[in-house]
């Protein structure tokens, strides 16, 4: 990882859009700052597409996609996107699964979050659970005190066995039922909304994350930056980011971009 300073400018220059994770990367300690929120109109304003890639669940986003300066907001891990159209007003929805499959899904999380519950002392199912369509969310340290490594990786290997795809994000361990992840729905956001096949212009665009779910979206995008919190997972992401701020979360976010706006 480099540090932010080697993203040069030329390279700065020819970014079309933002894509960011929330928790951790745009908040701070739990809180979306002033100045994080502010970055994200900045860009806007500037011409700048800006695109949340998430964890969060379906309650969340659609607030997001609503009320936030983005262009639309890919949730859950990757479970699907959603992207507001003002002029119409209409929320316009599109997610992997059919909501029967979604049902039967629930139904099943149910059962491996209580086993997980019964087994992993400390865990806690997330508060933001209910607002979910797809995934289990377990919280190791968000509102419960901060459980250590080895139960967390029990955690996973607990939905493991029971079938699901388990990531780690700053504050939960996320299973669902499928292979998709945050990459494969934000190539389809891009395809589907605005007409944009990532693959061939990937290096147009910036991904911000800190922890291990978002390694697909480092691996794959050139000019990916980690906030500076993504140190504490060195050696534990399959890629890292090209970059790295100087500062943690909402401040990281900041500092990236005004190294973006400085260029516009």
């Amino acid at each position: 990882m480099q540090p932010l300073s080697a993203f040069n400018a030329e390279a700065r220059r020819a970014v079309r859009g933002v894509l960011c994770d929330i928790d951790d990367t745009l908040s701070t300690d739990g809180r979306l700052t002033a100045p994080a929120y502010g970055a994200l109109e900045r860009l806007r304003v500037a011409g700048l597409s800006v695109v949340p890639i998430t964890g969060r669940p379906a309650g969340w986003c659609d607030h997001i996609a609503r009320m936030w300066p983005v262009d639309a907001v890919v949730g859950e891990n990757g479970a699907f996107w959603f992207r507001y159209d003002h002029a119409h007003r209409r929320m316009q929805r599109q997610f992997v699964d059919t909501p029967e499959v979604r049902l039967e899904h629930r139904t099943a999380l149910s059962a491996i979050a209580a086993e997980i519950i019964a087994s992993v002392p400390g865990a806690a199912i997330a508060a933001d659970q209910q607002y979910r369509e797809t995934d289990l969310a377990i919280d190791f340290c968000e509102d419960v005190p901060r459980l250590a490594d080895t139960a967390v990786q029990h955690i996973v290997a607990l939905m493991q066995r029971r079938g699901l795809t388990a990531k780690v994000s700053s504050i939960h361990v996320n299973g669902w039922f499928g292979n998709y992840d945050k990459l494969t729905m934000t190539r389809r956001l891009y395809a589907e909304c605005f007409g944009v096949d990532l693959d061939a212009v990937r290096a147009h665009y910036v991904f911000a994350g800190d922890s291990p779910n978002d390694a697909p979206m480092f691996g794959y995008f050139p000019h990916a930056v980690g906030v500076a919190n993504v140190r504490q997972y060195a050696g534990q992401l399959a890629h890292e980011p090209a970059y790295v701020t100087v500062a943690a979360a909402g401040a990281g976010f900041v500092e990236l971009a005004q190294a973006l706006l400085e260029e516009r």
